[in-house]
């Protein structure tokens, strides 16, 4: 009964396989091999467009390579109070910038709104070299909190970040979750809402290590492949990083992935909220359950085997006590009836 996170979960029997299949012989290196472009070829098909890509190995790096791509060490970047950016990537995006700051927005079950962003222009106007100017808005889908932006907010974020000449960062990390809850197409959800360049993670959703920074600006790609390597991320087996691709994306096996994941999460939502003394945080709208639950449950639980993480989420009372559950591609429907038949014979005694 493992909810700590879906990194936790093996890799997906597609994925595996087709790095199998990549292990023979001999190939060109660092990236520019086979496997490597026929993952390019599936990533521009995928968003139906002519995009730049770039694999990397961790989401940190990805989402650091991209921001520094658009950022100089004297810019700012605007996130969510919550932003993975901003609270557990321990300074790698001012690391790689050379120095630009994050500017938080206090963010709502996750999100920002048009308001809270304007607010923050108006409040914060610029005094010549005295502020650092803004540069970059990043938006994290689906977010920290479980929740994920409709296409309609990422329009009216994206315009009002075009209005102030900010390029729009996207953290997507569980983008495949996110694009399965909402059943829109991935350009949908990027490109088309006016974003410049996603970080695409297949980590968390199946893969052993493979991040892709997807770029749709090409004003911004001239510094990528220097920064990705001054990062230490040009594999020089990278065909090994295009093959989790191959395997990935074929078929729409990403997709596949991700809405089990999602539907295993709505399945555990569920059973939670028929509970007593159990009270639902955020939405359940990806593969993130957050919860308040007693302190005797918690412990009943745990010493029985269940893995999930406490979490702090803004708004609540000092005195709720918050837990964040996450099901993965490989979660089954018994580990979520083990996991609540426990919770209900806590209760029932």
């Amino acid at each position: 009964m493992n909810f700590a996170s879906d990194n936790t979960a093996p890799v997906a029997p597609n994925v595996m396989d087709a790095m199998v299949a990549a292990n023979q012989g001999t190939c060109p290196s660092y990236g520019v091999d086979s496997e490597s472009e026929h993952a390019r070829v599936l990533f521009c098909d995928l968003f139906e467009t002519d995009c730049s890509v770039y694999f990397l190995a961790s989401g940190t790096a990805t989402n650091s390579v991209g921001l520094a791509a658009a950022t100089p060490p004297h810019g700012a970047m605007l996130c969510s109070d919550v932003a993975h950016i901003h609270l557990d990537e321990c300074g790698a995006p001012e690391f790689f910038t050379g120095g630009a700051k994050l500017q938080t927005l206090t963010s709502s079950a996750g999100k920002l709104s048009p308001d809270v962003l304007l607010t923050h222009f108006d409040e914060r106007p610029m005094l010549g070299p005295h502020r650092s100017p803004y540069k970059v808005l990043s938006l994290t889908q689906g977010t920290e909190a479980g929740t994920v932006y409709s296409v309609s907010e990422l329009e009216a974020l994206s315009a009002i970040a075009r209005n102030h000449d900010l390029v729009v960062q996207m953290d997507g990390a569980r983008f495949a979750n996110a694009v399965a809850a909402l059943g829109v197409s991935p350009a949908e959800l990027s490109w088309r809402a006016g974003i410049d360049m996603l970080s695409f993670g297949g980590t968390k959703n199946g893969c052993l290590a493979a991040e892709a920074l997807v770029v749709f600006n090409k004003s911004l790609v001239d510094d990528v492949e220097f920064l990705r390597k001054r990062a230490g991320h040009l594999w020089s087996k990278g065909r090994y990083l295009g093959a989790q691709f191959k395997g990935y994306l074929t078929d729409g096996y990403w997709l596949t992935l991700a809405a089990h994941a999602n539907a295993m999460a709505h399945r555990l939502s569920s059973g939670l909220q028929a509970l007593p003394g159990i009270q639902l945080i955020y939405p359940t709208e990806i593969n993130e359950v957050f919860v308040t639950m007693p302190d005797d449950l918690v412990t009943a639980l745990q010493n029985a085997g269940a893995s999930f993480y406490p979490w702090v989420c803004p708004g609540l009372p000092a005195s709720a006590k918050a837990y964040r559950l996450i099901t993965s591609w490989s979660t089954d429907d018994a580990e979520i009836d083990q996991f609540l038949t426990l919770a209900q014979r806590h209760y029932i005694g």
